[in-house]
């Protein structure tokens, strides 16, 4: 199973007061940590590498999770150091960690999605970075993908287009070389990757049909806690 990055280095505006003092992957869900969550659920996927991408605070995570062994992980950490390097330069400084393909998603997501099935969906595919959406009609934000019949045309956040019936699921893979052409320690966003890529054709889709959940904002922290309460109670 490919490694897995996990971009974790916001400053987590949207929680606070909670996130003054602790960042957003060590808020309270459920009775856990929500990086505890995400360990547990990345090990019951398959996954044994992850290198966590660290910005604000983030010495805290690490003093928390240590080596991952006990979630039965190896973790290894990047931290952005002086300044945010935003959700790209993150990734470009973590490449020596991550190999030549990984996996990628964000600190506050919890994804209801096989691993295995969009890694083999990648190789497959043949293309140097895969992205997982989902048909969103602007339920959970505005969509942002244009995707037909299987083929992912373009994903576009900053611009989308009336015609994008799609959002960016949060699980992406991606190969190396698709970052090594910008300079490290350059802060850049994830986002200007896939469009770029998407645009020359070098993006592949994997569509998902069961939604995200996050923790980014008060509301979705609600409804992510009542998911995993739930799934506690089964």
């Amino acid at each position: 199973m490919l490694p897995v990055a996990i971009l974790a280095g916001g400053l987590a505006k949207r929680l606070r007061p909670i996130t003054e003092t602790i960042p957003k992957a060590l808020v309270e869900v459920a009775g856990r940590p929500f990086i505890e969550w995400q360990l547990d659920y990345l090990h019951q996927q398959g996954v044994r590498h992850v290198v966590l991408c660290l910005g604000y605070l983030g010495e805290q995570i690490e003093e928390l999770i240590e080596d991952g062994r006990r979630f039965g992980l190896r973790v290894d950490y990047s931290h952005d150091g002086d300044r945010l390097l935003g959700t790209g330069g993150a990734l470009r400084k973590a490449l020596p960690m991550l190999g030549d393909a990984f996996f990628v998603f964000y600190g506050d997501s919890y994804l209801p999605i096989g691993f295995v099935d969009v890694e083999a969906c990648f190789r497959a595919q043949g293309q140097p970075a895969l992205m997982t959406v989902l048909k969103n009609g602007d339920r959970w934000d505005r969509s942002n993908v244009l995707f037909n019949e299987g083929r992912l045309i373009e994903y576009n956040k900053h611009a989308p287009s009336e015609e994008m019936a799609y959002i960016d699921y949060g699980l992406g893979v991606l190969s190396d070389d698709v970052l090594l052409g910008y300079p490290e320690g350059q802060a850049f966003d994830l986002a200007e990757v896939y469009h770029r890529l998407s645009l020359d054709g070098r993006l592949a889709g994997y569509e998902v049909f069961e939604r995200f959940y996050e923790i980014g904002s008060h509301e979705g922290l609600k409804e992510t806690e009542e998911y995993l309460i739930r799934g506690i109670e089964k």
